[in-house]
């Protein structure tokens, strides 16, 4: 009975008392959940001079995802995890263009992380991030979404599309590391920082890590085509999906097209609004890049576009993405 009424007093002097708790339970919550599957990831020789970053299991068996850039060039790797245990890992594929690589370690009793949808991700909900910055194993920070769509140029010169804008802090040796929601799955990769900027940091998104760690774990490497455009996700107008009778209400607006490419040969130009190819819908950059797999090399395809109020199909050659050392 008293500790009852010294509660209702402290909400009373508070009144944010019981909001600050919901959103500390949610948050701790989250990392408790999450942080057994975060790792710290030490590399050395090969092209790297040494480094670190971090990284997280995305299968029970030992698969981790983190950054190429983290990884790339190393001949040697361990990775610490939060019990304690380090382990040697094997690189299993490494995709500088979406900066994204997986390693897998051989040990049991290992906690994984799922990947949510990162297309139901919104403004201003909770973001998490856990990672090694500084080579503090193990620290949380934590901020909101405050941007989605965006584009960010990777290590290897190509643009990442579809890029999570955060402020959550990161600091260098959270690359690769989990961005979560409150359920503990995970939005985004942990990538870059703006280093003159305050609060501004990138994740990229889950669908397309979930996508790229696919291949990886498939093939060891993903053979791309591409046709030379950089965009971002857009709403149709709504009279225009029903006068053309589109089964989408998205679709993939061309930003910027690179001199010389397939988009730059079929005609297409910035504005215009891409929503297929090959009959196959692309409501946003994520299905565009999907499409865009090694089997379109060198064919002859059709791309669906808006140009304004109309409808237009060309003929597209998409070519072969360069592999890169």
């Amino acid at each position: 009975m008293i500790a009852s009424l010294i509660s209702e007093a402290d909400e009373a002097a508070h009144p944010d008392l019981g909001l600050l708790d919901a959103y500390s339970s949610a948050v701790a919550g989250a990392v408790e959940a999450a942080h057994p599957a975060v790792v710290h990831i030490e590399v050395s020789g090969g092209k790297s001079p040494g480094g670190s970053g971090s990284g997280f299991f995305i299968s029970p068996d030992g698969y981790l995802l983190t950054n190429s850039h983290v990884v790339h060039g190393a001949s040697a790797m361990r990775v610490s995890l939060a019990d304690g245990r380090r382990l040697g890992a094997d690189l299993i594929g490494d995709d500088p263009d979406s900066d994204l690589a997986v390693l897998r370690v051989s040990a049991d009793e290992i906690s994984h992380l799922q990947l949510a949808d990162s297309n139901a991700v919104r403004l201003g909900q909770i973001a998490i991030a856990i990672g090694s910055p500084m080579g503090f194993q193990q620290t949380v920070t934590a901020g909101i979404v405050s941007g989605l769509g965006r584009s960010l140029r990777g290590a290897s010169g190509r643009l990442i599309d579809n890029v999570l804008q955060t402020d959550a802090a990161l600091n260098p040796g959270n690359s690769g590391g989990p961005l979560v929601n409150t359920r503990s799955e995970v939005i985004g990769v942990n990538t870059a920082i703006i280093r003159p900027a305050q609060g501004i940091c990138f994740a990229i998104a889950s669908n397309t890590a979930r996508w790229v760690a696919g291949w990886l774990i498939k093939e060891g490497r993903i053979r791309r085509s591409y046709i030379g455009v950089s965009g971002q996700n857009v709403p149709l107008l709504r009279k225009l999906v029903h006068h053309h009778r589109l089964g989408q209400e998205t679709g993939v607006l061309v930003m910027g097209i690179e001199p010389g490419s397939p988009a730059s040969r079929a005609g297409l130009l910035e504005g215009d609004i891409i929503i297929g190819i090959d009959g196959e819908p692309t409501p946003a950059v994520d299905a565009l890049h999907k499409q865009l797999t090694g089997d379109l090399i060198g064919e002859r395809a059709i791309v669906s576009f808006l140009r304004g109020v109309e409808l237009r199909r060309h003929a597209i050659i998409p070519l072969e993405v360069p592999a890169r050392e």
